[in-house]
């Protein structure tokens, strides 16, 4: 496994971005206090802190890196349509799990959404209750709300 940390941004709720990789692309990415691996690299994580950089400094809306995330194939494909809500929009649970093919699938992917292993590049955190209020965000609603208020800011 590779680690690579980034600095998070200014008034960000934690200080540390943490990456971590494998061969075949990033498999996790979590916001945290303090570094608590030995950094060793790779270009997945390379790359991965290069466009995450980007995105916080408001020249990045999409990513291009490589991901590898571990879960059953359920928590793939709500995964992959995470990928798809555009930048700067939000979906409530019930929107996601129409696209997965039922309305009676949302207690499925809210707890998909909290396996996501892959924060921010996986974006579930555009994804709101039905009401449209925060709720579920692994890494703290902070975070949460830190990261719609930067999309909404580049989003215009």
């Amino acid at each position: 496994m590779y680690c690579q940390y980034l600095a998070a941004p200014e008034n960000f709720p934690k200080p540390w971005v943490q990456i971590t990789a494998d061969d075949e692309g990033v498999t996790s990415i979590y916001f945290v206090e303090q570094k608590s691996y030995p950094e060793q690299k790779n270009t997945h994580s390379e790359l991965c802190v290069k466009q995450l950089t980007e995105y916080f400094n408001h020249q990045r809306k999409e990513f291009t890196v490589k991901l590898n995330p571990q879960g059953t194939e359920f928590q793939k494909k709500v995964w992959g349509h995470l990928c798809s809500i555009p930048f700067g929009e939000r979906w409530s649970y019930k929107d996601l799990a129409l696209k997965l093919g039922s309305v009676n699938y949302c207690r499925a992917v809210g707890m998909a959404n909290s396996r996501n292993p892959i924060s921010l590049i996986v974006p579930c955190h555009r994804v709101l209750g039905h009401d449209g209020k925060l709720v579920g965000y692994t890494g703290g609603l902070d975070i949460k709300d830190w990261l719609l208020a930067h999309e909404k800011e580049y989003a215009n």
